[in-house]
């Protein structure tokens, strides 16, 4: 476990919506949104040099999503190129809140933030969040 603290910085994570990702029309389904801000959160951590399954395993720690609130502004589309960014930020000892947006290339298509909590992998209790994950 690295004892460097991060800093608050931007992280941004590129992704491409499928078919998979649409309604019938080929726009993306609401829900989809927020599977792209959890993969850009998940890509955010391994940028730090962890995965969720090292910390789960090796660490005993899970993040568990406690709050979300999401704009829908712009349908994204079959295709499109987004990129999914997240800015964490501390929230107390146990928790952290990240502002998201999903663009594609200069539109704004959702924005919002996800309030993630730390807990023990076996009690699902709250836990402090450890130094490498605690941006300052």
């Amino acid at each position: 476990m690295s004892g460097e603290r991060q800093t608050v910085d931007e992280f941004t994570w590129r992704t491409r919506v499928y078919w998979e990702d649409t309604d019938g029309g080929g726009v993306v389904y609401y829900a989809n949104y927020l599977r792209f801000m959890e993969r850009a959160r998940t890509e955010w951590l391994r940028s730090l040099g962890h995965s969720q399954r090292e910390i789960a395993d090796e660490y005993g720690f899970l993040f568990a999503v406690a709050e979300v609130h999401v704009n829908y502004r712009k349908p994204a589309r079959l295709d499109d190129e987004l990129t999914v960014s997240c800015v964490p930020r501390p929230e107390g000892r146990a928790s952290l809140r990240f502002q998201q947006t999903i663009r594609c290339a200069e539109r704004v298509l959702a924005d919002g933030e996800v309030r993630v909590v730390c807990v023990d992998a076996k009690s699902f209790r709250p836990r402090g969040l450890p130094d490498f994950i605690r941006p300052v």
